[in-house]
């Protein structure tokens, strides 16, 4: 586990004592630190520390930087059944806080986020206030998350790059992976049965690309005899029938689409569009039992408000879709099938408005017998 926070203390150690007994550190770990200017902003010292080797599905409690509260958390089980929670464009808002406290109401072991995170948008406290009010979750559970638009902050010639706050901030393990990019990246879960890939909208993509060419050998190094189940998130969603950016992922579906199929990756998480919508499964704009399922969830609670307005009349691969703010979690329940639901939040209690049982493409003998034919072609 990679443990992050901020001091104002620029003296302060890069340092975590943990353990698994509340005040007792029975482990100290040692890590790295960064911080960066923005404009007339200054943060203050990011610290990021591994800790581990950790035991599955056990409570540690640890403190940070060598005083201070002490927080706990709890590692994800290395078997199933696991469960997922999945919330797309949080953003800072009342709305967000509710989503978040229907988030808390039951427990889960993993937090997974396809992008925009604080919606600082150049305003460099933002980011600050952003880490304080997800600090009692964050802290308790895994957050992985990858980039959306709102966290590129490009300026020409001064910040060619983006990325400079949530690169420094939100470190993911994309070297543990063999990225060569903070902003795409992977990871296994309960015990490399399940291999989830965060894919960057924001960065290239084209077949000449670092990231296209990192995917594919990220997909070829998957036996799915021991992964039965293949995810992906992303930022801008492949297939939407919102008419909230509307065709905003086609260039990367183009790239990319042909990898994921050829790959049997069961499910894609997307957010971007401010509401919730799930599809069938799908290849090139077609229904194709061996494709992924597409789920848009960027209805978080950003202060931009819903995308109320959909395309009629409704497209046949467009399953369930609504403009609510909530959340979403996969329960994997063994190798060959998870839950999916989809929680509306209302004012005191989290509502399942759309649900579905998904079996495992690895168990299709139909779908693991054939390939594209220009995949064939091209291996």
């Amino acid at each position: 586990m990679r443990v992050t926070w901020v001091t104002d203390d620029h003296e302060a150690p890069s340092t975590v004592e943990y353990g698994m007994s509340p005040g007792q550190y029975n482990a100290v770990a040692r890590g790295e630190n960064t911080s960066y200017t923005f404009f007339f902003y200054s943060s203050g010292k990011i610290h990021h520390v591994k800790i581990g080797p950790l035991k599955p599905g056990t409570t540690y409690y640890y403190r940070c930087g060598g005083c201070g509260p002490e927080f706990s958390f709890k590692t994800p089980p290395s078997t199933f059944p696991i469960e997922f929670v999945v919330v797309g464009d949080l953003g800072q808002t009342e709305w967000t806080k509710s989503t978040l406290a229907h988030v808390e109401s039951k427990d889960y072991d993993v937090f997974l986020l396809p992008g925009d995170l604080s919606y600082a948008d150049f305003q460099q406290p933002l980011w600050d206030s952003f880490g304080r009010l997800v600090e009692p979750t964050a802290s308790r559970r895994p957050w992985m998350v990858n980039e959306g638009n709102h966290e590129i902050e490009m300026i020409p010639i001064i910040y060619p790059h983006g990325f400079k706050a949530y690169n420094a901030r939100w470190l993911m393990p994309y070297e543990e992976s063999g990225s060569e990019s903070n902003l795409y990246y992977s990871f296994d879960a309960a015990g490399g049965s399940i291999h989830i890939i965060m894919l960057g909208s924001y960065t290239e993509f084209d077949s000449d690309s670092a990231q296209y060419k990192w995917l594919k050998q990220d997909l070829a190094k998957i036996d799915r005899k021991m992964t039965p189940w293949v995810i992906v998130l992303l930022h801008a969603p492949w297939y939407n029938t919102n008419t909230a950016h509307q065709g905003e992922g086609e260039s990367m579906r183009k790239a990319m689409e042909e990898l994921l199929y050829g790959a049997r990756v069961d499910i894609v998480f997307a957010g971007h569009v401010h509401a919730y919508e799930r599809f069938t499964r799908i290849y090139n704009n077609k229904a194709d039992s061996c494709g992924p399922v597409y789920v848009t969830i960027g209805d978080g609670g950003n202060r931009e408000g819903l995308a109320m307005s959909y395309k009629n009349p409704r497209s046949p691969l467009s399953m369930f879709r609504e403009a609510s703010f909530g959340h979403g979690r996969l329960r994997v329940l063994n190798h060959t099938h998870v839950h999916w639901s989809w929680h509306r939040n209302n004012e005191t209690d989290s509502v399942i408005a759309d649900e579905v049982w998904l079996d495992s493409l690895s168990a299709s003998s139909t779908c693991m017998g054939q390939q594209p034919s220009s995949l064939r072609d091209e291996l």
